[in-house]
């Protein structure tokens, strides 16, 4: 279910969403370019099942968004996996191009309010996201916690030990 108001829902043929997931008002779901429009191919974005995204969320795709089952957000959360370039110095930042780098969440992750998920981001299974962190292009072991800005592991679960700090 996707609840209304959504803001913007494009590319809808290119976006599946599992069983007894939940997105709430004011969502922003994307995928694609405007030349794949009307391409039936494979899914850009993919969320699986029961998962419930909180109100507000973004999630811009243009290659490939995963997004696993029993994922659960706080309020507006924004995922892509697209930035612009920035590299040459005579051109806005605005009309360079873009790289794409797909995005996967693993299972059972929690997102916090305004979690920050960018291009590359790999999160393993049972990965808390810390309210306001900024994830950029990192790959976060199973059962982790990651904070921060940009965000980095702070907590792991450790069998028999349970959850530990991160090493500096």
């Amino acid at each position: 279910m996707i609840a209304f108001p959504p803001t913007v829902v494009y590319g809808e043929q290119r976006i599946e969403i599992g069983e007894r997931t939940t997105i709430g008002p004011l969502a922003t779901l994307s995928a694609g370019m405007p030349s794949q429009m009307h391409d039936p191919g494979d899914p850009v974005i993919s969320i699986g099942d029961r998962c419930m995204l909180g109100k507000g969320i973004g999630i811009v795709g243009h290659e490939r968004i995963e997004i696993g089952d029993d994922i659960w957000t706080g309020h507006y959360i924004y995922v892509t996996d697209q930035n612009h370039g920035y590299e040459d110095l005579s051109l806005p930042i605005g009309t360079q191009m873009w790289k794409n780098d797909p995005v996967l969440i693993g299972d059972r992750c929690w997102l916090g309010h305004g979690a920050v998920i960018l291009p590359g981001t790999r999160l393993g299974r049972h990965v808390v996201v810390a309210a306001g962190a900024v994830v950029a292009g990192i790959h976060v072991p199973d059962y982790s916690v990651v904070a921060g800005v940009p965000a980095r592991v702070v907590r792991r679960y450790e069998p028999g030990e349970g959850w530990t700090a991160a090493a500096p």
